[in-house]
């Protein structure tokens, strides 16, 4: 246990652009496990290695990160912030014991910010705030730690008093340590004094001793604050708040003396609650002469070594080449050479142990979510759960070389990346790539390009249409074709009805008295079927209708399988032009999720899209709106809702049945068909 009372588990997050990296790669330098300090702006980071993330200056993937601070073990996670990349966010979660979030002095709490802390909160992780940047003119130290309070949790308090504002911003005070409190000024004495009484206040209340004492004597010493504030930041009573500025290194000093005096060690984390082969519940504890248990948080390809699996260690201790269990696929599989991540660099290990992020090549069978452990410990750790994807787009390739690669590129990438689908449209026979918005797909047609080297081009899917009919019709097919030798004859009567919706297709055979040959009746089934792929509007399959052949005729010599499937087809058209066909569009079932005060707007979209709300409902601070829309009025809705919400509200979307699409859209629909067979 002593060695798991030195290490450090944890990630960083925020929003895009708050300063993560730059906050990486001070920890890294400061703690001597860089000589240089990297730059987001010069393209050196550790953390940003990928050529998409050096050119955009903005983190895409998780990124793994390790350090020593006197004799701490500091592994760590520097994660994205835009919400198209969310997934690796949730990755991280599951990885960390707590959470860094770091934000702008000058933004304040932002989309971004709220994610992440939702994610946190969803895995019960302690959390530590980081007030980044405030050497910026519009920084505003007060005003972010209100907003915290304010929109995250009440429960935050500053363990530093930042020393100037904006340009003049020089230094940061530990509220825990009084060693620098003689040099204030007494103003800035009245902000640590307000500080200290905040903390004191927090923790006493978490601990019914120190309250005892609290209330007897009015003030608490040091060392029972340290100590108390350590428990109460475990059990999530308190959320500490720290400052500085990454890019300078002020703030730095004290944040990894708070990492490592005051946020859980690996020895601290609550015992997991898993799921054994039986489904009963049972505890992982952090033990690391405990049975080996880990979970992949998540894959990686390797342009050398292949796919990467990483995986956390929950319990127990494994080495290269050792033998494991995946409890998951229920296969053994033997660990190769295991490594420790920084960045891209991959740092050998002969042992791994509880608490700690490794990475090994070439599982055959583990995918992210898996549960490694020793077989005769039968535990499955709770599988990630990542977002539905809800923007998609259909994906062509550019040449023939193209196609090739497009298969077994794309089945890499969704291996990589848990929110990214693929998937083929059976009706419309295009290839639909699905993600979590426009951003991320972009990003993966970058990554098709430069490490497969396979170009596509995006489109707007095409909607499944369909068509039915109205009315029934009794109509003739009748097929006569002479030609030298035999002729053609086929003769069918069939009568149309329309089928309740979801019903597809029905064929009724009342042929008496041999008016048709048995073994010509499944040829005009054959040829009706065929008729109804083709369409009659605008080419989009019929449904729902009933066939009832009744009446026909044939010639003994004349009459072939050839002849009767046109006859078929021919009458089937023929119905069609007195059936009333119509067109059919998905409707879908849409959830949205937002605060309550974009609840106007949306409802007012809903509405221009032709859609219907059917209900609301209130789900913590937010609310649910509940309609169902169009699937061809949805295909912009994931960056629409992020632009209406400022990226606050998110959707869930679901098929739910088929309706008749209105005649002035129908036109359009069967123009547009005419104008591209033309």
């Amino acid at each position: 246990m002593a060695e798991l009372d030195k290490k450090r588990v944890f990630m960083l997050a925020g929003h895009a652009q708050c300063g993560k990296t730059s906050l990486a790669e001070a920890i890294l330098y400061q703690s001597g496990a860089t000589t240089r300090w990297g730059k987001v702006d010069e393209g050196n980071t550790v953390s940003d290695y990928e050529k998409d993330e050096i050119e955009r200056k903005s983190s895409i993937n998780a990124s793994f990160l390790n350090c020593k601070y006197k004799n701490y073990s500091l592994q760590f996670i520097d994660t994205p912030g835009y919400l198209d990349f969310v997934g690796e966010i949730i990755a991280a979660a599951r990885g960390s014991d707590f959470a860094v979030i770091v934000v702008d002095a000058a933004s304040g709490v932002e989309v971004g910010t709220e994610k992440a802390w939702e994610i946190i909160e969803k895995e019960n992780l302690p959390c530590l705030f980081f007030i980044n940047k405030l050497d910026k003119e519009e920084a505003d130290f007060s005003q972010c730690l209100k907003d915290i309070k304010n929109n995250l949790t009440k429960k935050a308090a500053s363990l530093a008093l930042p020393l100037g504002k904006g340009a003049a911003f020089k230094d940061v005070v530990s509220i825990i340590d009084s060693s620098k409190r003689d040099s204030l000024g007494a103003e800035e004495e009245k902000g640590f004094e307000e500080f200290y009484s905040q903390i004191v206040d927090i923790v006493a209340e978490s601990d019914d001793a120190l309250l005892e004492k609290y209330l007897d004597k009015g003030s608490l010493e040091p060392k029972e604050v340290l100590s108390a504030l350590n428990k109460a930041v475990r059990q999530r009573q308190l959320f500490p708040v720290l400052a500085g500025n990454a890019l300078s290194g002020v703030g730095i000093e004290l944040l990894l003396q708070v990492l490592t005096e005051v946020m859980p060690a690996v020895s601290d984390r609550l015992p997991l609650k898993v799921k054994d082969s039986e489904g009963k519940e049972i505890l992982v504890e952090s033990k690391a002469d405990g049975p080996f248990a880990a979970q992949v948080i998540k894959s990686i390809f390797d342009p050398y070594v292949g796919q990467l699996s990483i995986f956390r260690v929950f319990s127990g201790k494994i080495s290269s080449n050792g033998t494991f269990y995946n409890q998951s696929q229920k296969t053994k599989e033997r660990f190769s050479q295991i490594f420790v991540l920084q960045g891209k660099e991959q740092q050998a290990r002969e042992v791994v142990s509880c608490g700690d992020i490794a990475a090994v090549a070439k599982l055959k069978n583990a995918v992210t979510s898996d549960t490694l452990a020793e077989e005769s410990f039968k535990v499955l750790f709770e599988r990630l759960v990542f977002p539905v994807p809800t923007y998609s787009a259909s994906i062509k390739p550019k040449t023939r070389q193209d196609e090739d690669k497009i298969s077994q590129a794309l089945t890499k990438l969704t291996l990589e990346d848990p929110t990214l689908r693929v998937s083929r449209d059976t009706q419309t026979k295009e290839l639909i790539i699905s993600g979590t918005g426009e951003l991320h797909i972009n990003i993966i047609m970058g990554r098709l390009k430069e490490r497969f080297s396979a170009e596509v081009t995006l489109g707007r899917p095409k909607v499944p249409y369909k068509e039915t009919i109205t009315k029934a019709a009794k109509v003739q097919g009748k097929y006569k074709k002479q030609t030298g030798g035999h002729g053609q004859y086929g003769d069918v009567w069939i009568e149309v009805e329309p089928l309740e919706r979801g019903k597809d297709f029905e064929f009724v055979d009342k042929i008496v008295g041999g008016r048709i040959p048995r073994n010509f009746i499944p040829s005009v089934e054959k040829g009706i079927r065929k008729a109804m792929e083709e369409g009659f509007l605008a080419g989009y399959p019929l449904v729902d209708i009933k066939v009832t052949l009744f009446d026909g005729s044939y010639h003994p010599v004349d009459s072939s399988d050839m002849a009767f499937q046109i006859a078929g087809s021919m009458a089937f058209k023929k119905a069609m032009e007195q059936a009333g066909v119509v067109m059919l569009e998905p409707i879908m079932n849409v959830e949205i999720t937002v605060p309550e005060e974009f609840m106007g707007q949306i409802t007012g979209d809903i509405n221009s899209r032709r859609g219907r709300v059917l209900g609301m409902e209130a789900k913590g601070t937010k609310q649910v709106v509940k309609a169902q829309v169009p699937l061809s009025e949805m295909f912009s809705y994931a960056s629409d809702l992020r632009s209406v919400t400022g990226g606050r509200g998110s959707y869930l979307m679901s098929f739910s049945h088929y309706e008749i699409v209105p005649q002035r859209i129908t036109q359009s629909i069967v123009e547009a068909a005419k104008k591209k067979e033309a």
